[in-house]
């Protein structure tokens, strides 16, 4: 066999996304799989890949992947001089925050979130001034000046822990009502919620459960808790992608519904090929403005930098390190 003969690193990648990328698909991402995977070798650079993204990211050229803050925190484990990440530009910040010295790079700055767009720090003023005794706790789908202004940050996953941490009858909490009101449902202490919505998870309703158990009899339904709290009670379990990922491993059912954005079902199946799943599940549009392209693109240029004002760099800091060190 010639080197003209060879098989591309790329081409040796798509056994492991085959049963959910077509051979027709696999051309069209080959080459900027190529030429990413040479790319970083030679700018000193990882990528962090967040659940939703689509497979052939996920699977063929991340070198990181997980929830928001899991990438961030494995991010300052490495020795790479660049972090890319494919996500959204709140979790280009958070990378950002917690690894200072090193250079963050988002494919397209124009990757948003409808839960960071719901809330501004001049929000976080009115709702202090309206109960000045509570802290407020910020889920980590928030800009770095949101998080300025907070106490400290919660995950979906610790928000319960995080809340009760802080030892006081009543907490502020924003932006995403339907998780402040999930968390409300599983502690004495009183939640003030603010009105944000992740535009994914609010699509879901507890007819979309019923439906999904009809059409799929023996399913169990994981939900994620930015999901309406009725959908939350209609479901068999409720955690963060990261819980629903341990959950489908622990369990290993035969049948499952990841009631949440849905290339994470797709990521998820590639571990677990002997269980059905079945995908109840809506896009985030602006995770899908990341695409292998715009990665290669931006390794190529080395575009879309992320910075942060110092001044409200060490504030955000401080919320998020206070929710950490828990």
């Amino acid at each position: 066999m010639t080197l003209l003969d060879a098989p591309s690193a790329a081409s040796a990648l798509y056994e492991r996304v085959s049963h959910i990328i077509t051979p027709m698909e696999w051309p069209d991402f080959e080459a900027d799989v190529d030429a990413i995977l040479r790319l970083k070798r030679e700018r000193e650079a990882i990528i962090l890949a967040h659940n939703y993204q689509s497979p052939e990211i996920f699977h063929c050229v991340a070198d990181v992947v997980g929830d928001s803050l899991a990438l961030a925190r494995e991010a300052a484990k490495s020795e790479a001089r660049v972090l890319v990440m494919a996500g959204v530009h709140f979790m280009a910040e958070t990378a950002k925050l917690l690894n200072p010295t090193k250079t963050v790079l988002i494919p397209d700055p124009k990757a948003g979130c409808s839960l960071a767009e719901s809330i501004r720090p001049e929000d976080i003023a009115l709702l202090r001034r309206a109960y000045p005794d509570a802290p407020v706790v910020t889920y980590v789908n928030t800009s770095a000046e949101v998080k300025a202004a907070s106490d400290i940050c919660c995950t979906s996953a610790n928000a319960v822990k995080v809340v009760e941490s802080l030892g006081v009858p009543r907490v502020i909490m924003t932006p995403d009502e339907y998780l402040a009101k999930n968390v409300a449902a599983q502690t004495k202490v009183e939640i003030v919620a603010w009105r944000g919505r992740c535009e994914v998870h609010e699509q879901f309703s507890a007819r979309d459960i019923e439906e999904l158990r009809e059409a799929y009899p023996g399913a169990i339904v994981l939900a994620h808790p930015e999901c309406p709290p009725e959908v939350v009670a209609a479901s068999d379990f409720a955690g963060s992608t990261a819980d629903m990922i341990s959950y489908v491993g622990r369990h290993r059912p035969a049948r499952v519904a990841l009631v949440t954005e849905c290339s994470m079902s797709a990521n998820v199946s590639v571990h677990y090929p002997n269980i059905d799943f079945v995908r109840p599940c809506a896009l985030c549009p602006h995770m899908k403005r990341i695409t292998l392209s715009k990665i290669r693109r931006t390794l190529e240029t080395m575009a879309g930098e992320v910075t942060i004002d110092p001044a409200v760099a060490a504030p955000a800091r401080r919320a998020v390190e206070r929710m950490l060190a828990l």
